[in-house]
This record gives C-alpha cells, structure tokens and sequence, in this order.
C-alpha cells in the first residue's frame, strides 16, 4: 500500500519538498506534522488511544488527532480534514503554537517533524473511525497529569511535549478572560 505524501521541511518551516510517509519516517527526514487538541466546555481534554495496529504508537493514548498536511493543503485544512476523519466531527480550530521533536522508535522509524498544534472547543457526538482511534474519552488536565506520571509509557512521545505547552495556553487564555 502507497501512503501519501508529507511536506519536507527545514527548520523555519519553509517547504522544501515532499516524499512518501514511511520513505519519510525511514530516513528520519524534517517534515510538517499537527496536532488538534479539542477541549469541551467543562475543561475536559479529549484524548484518544491510537488503534493498536498503527505503524509505531499503536495502542498509546494522545491528543484528540494528530497526521500530516498533504502537499498543497494547508496545515489547517489538514487538521480539519483529519478531525472529521478520525473523530467523526469537525469545530473551529485555532493554531496556538507549534515545536519540532525527533524520536526514534523501536521499529526503527524516526519521527522528526515540526508539529503545529491546533486547538478547539467542542461538545457534541464524537464518531471515531475504528481503523485509527481505539478508544476515546474526555479527561480533565489534573487527570491526564496523574496518569501520565503513574503510567508515561501509555502516552505517545509527542503528547508528553506538547500538553504541558497547550496547558500553559488555555491557562493563560481563561486567566485573559477573567480578568
């Protein structure tokens, strides 16, 4: 099975070509990726556990959605796109901040990727599509932390780097709005 195209990339994010996905993740190749974070109205973050047959992280639990834009979409279009398509739903989403992390994995794929991370606000019926999302639940960041301190190995490499960071944003933007 061919898997589609990433967008390669060089440290400022500036497009430099494109190549197959798991050519990519072989090689260990720089290469735009995002992360959406979806929050409900109680402050609860919707986190999924990845189907258990996914090339590397199979069975872990991360952020709502996370993949690849293809060449000639927008990092955007591509969150929205992969949101209906793994959770079965679509919200606006903002772009908050974005980080580059390298992890090389058992099998021996590289993640190296500069990952935008989105976030947005949602509250109605979640569809996960069994073929990428295991399981599904929403969970408040106190809940999250501790588990992530009892159990880290449960939770994909990415989602340890970028909570804490979504964290400190969403604390920030309720503390703008109360003030």
């Amino acid at each position: 099975m061919k898997h589609p195209e990433v967008i390669l990339v060089n440290e400022s994010d500036e497009a430099i070509g494109a190549m197959e996905k798991m050519e990519a993740h072989e090689k260990g190749l720089l290469h735009r990726a995002f992360s959406v974070f979806i929050v409900n109205d109680a402050g609860e973050i919707l986190i999924q556990q990845r189907a258990l047959d996914k090339y590397h992280s199979g069975g872990l639990w991360t952020n709502t959605c996370c993949s690849h834009p293809y060449p000639g979409e927008t990092t955007l279009d591509a969150a929205h796109r992969r949101l209906r398509e793994e959770m079965g739903f679509d919200c606006p989403l903002q772009e908050i901040f974005s980080f580059m992390y390298k992890n090389v994995f058992d099998n021996g794929l590289t993640e190296h990727e500069l990952d935008h991370v989105f976030v947005g606000t949602y509250n109605g019926p979640v569809e996960a599509d069994t073929t990428e999302v295991n399981s599904y639940l929403y969970m408040s960041a106190d809940e999250i932390l501790t588990r992530m301190e009892t159990e880290p190995d449960s939770f994909t490499v990415w989602f340890h780097r970028a909570l804490p960071m979504v964290l400190q944003h969403l604390n920030t933007t309720i503390n703008e709005v109360k003030a």
